[in-house]
């Protein structure tokens, strides 16, 4: 008899898993994002600039990246256009930044290509197809093509554990939900991880909105300007004030173990705790969550953190790392949390 593979609530929430890998951290994951904007916003000009700043290794409007090898799919373009923006946007393009304006296509050899491309530089992360139409060879737009398309970059994505920012167009009527001036069906929205809009309140100016929408980032505004060099400069982003609280939870453990070994207690207990040594108030759910997701930011600090159901009830356990370097190596032993229960 078949069944299915299940996992319960109880043992996924306490499951050890590894994390969602970004190219940028906390603005671009691995996975498909669709970058949309209305004709001559700049979506070129910014997908440019980040395949030069990820084969770079250098920050995006203050998220770090690690250098890998990029691919920018230019199929809209010549390699003379190409040649002169990244005379615009940078002194010296890095080696490890390739471009391809010959145009291949979904379910004929762009795929093919991809896995070729991949095999020969095991260090590519992101590549930036531009745009969604040039590799499509179906001219009806539906659910069905839409989501089918989509899905065939999108595995790829998954099988590589790279990027992928398909870039695509707005359509002409304007709506009160950004996203939904993506031009085509609702399946392109279903089958990407994320969703990027560029737009501006009109053609040719230099401030814009980076909408950023998705499954494994959290949603956000940032306001761009393009400068001289056509390079988009971030103004602001909303982002910041997640950032702010999450900061603000890691500096108030910090605070609370500065006089303490150890620490076990509910999340409850630790809420109230945390509310008599800082100006922020941590609730039992964000207490549970941010203990996983901020786990490696607490080592740095030297503090190990983890959150366990034990007999019915959740328990938050906290110790001190007692560092013992190895001179020669530069090992360092952590202790074990079991130690606590």
């Amino acid at each position: 008899m078949k069944r299915f593979k299940t996992i319960s609530g109880e043992e996924l929430i306490n499951k050890e898993l590894a994390e969602i890998p970004f190219v940028v951290k906390d603005l671009i994951p691995i996975g498909l994002t669709l970058l949309a904007g209305s004709a001559k916003v700049g979506k070129s000009w910014l997908a440019l600039w980040l395949a030069v700043q990820i084969a770079k290794g250098e920050e995006v409007w203050g998220y770090e990246s690690v250098k890998y090898t990029t691919l920018y799919l230019a199929y809209e373009d010549n390699e003379i256009r190409i040649q002169n923006r990244l005379l615009d946007i940078c002194d010296d393009a890095p080696k490890n930044v390739y471009f391809c304006t010959e145009v291949s296509k979904l379910g004929g050899d762009l795929e093919a290509r991809i896995d070729s491309f991949i095999l020969e530089h095991r260090d590519t992360k992101l590549i930036i197809i531009d745009t969604l139409q040039t590799i499509r060879n179906v001219t009806e737009s539906n659910y069905s093509n839409d989501y089918s398309d989509l899905t065939l970059l999108k595995n790829i994505a998954d099988r590589y554990k790279i990027a992928i920012i398909l870039i695509h167009h707005f359509r002409k009527q304007k709506d009160g939900d950004v996203f939904n001036q993506i031009t085509g069906s609702t399946g392109l929205q279903g089958a990407v991880d994320n969703m990027f809009t560029l737009s501006s309140s009109k053609r040719g100016e230099r401030m814009a909105t980076l909408n950023c929408i998705g499954r494994d980032i959290e949603q956000r505004e940032i306001e761009l300007e393009r400068n001289e060099d056509n390079v988009w400069i971030k103004q602001s982003d909303s982002y910041s004030e997640s950032s702010v609280l999450e900061d603000n939870f890691v500096k108030a453990i910090e605070k609370f173990m500065s006089d303490r070994t150890s620490y076990c207690g509910t999340p409850t207990e630790l809420s109230s705790l945390l509310s008599e040594i800082s100006d922020g108030k941590f609730s039992n759910r964000v207490i549970s969550k941010y203990m996983k997701k901020l786990s490696k930011e607490l080592e740095k600090r030297l503090i190990m953190g983890d959150c366990r159901r034990s007999n019915g009830k959740r328990i938050v356990e906290l110790v001190k790392i007692s560092v013992d370097s190895d001179a020669k190596t530069g090992v360092s032993e952590y202790p074990s949390l079991s130690a606590l229960s």
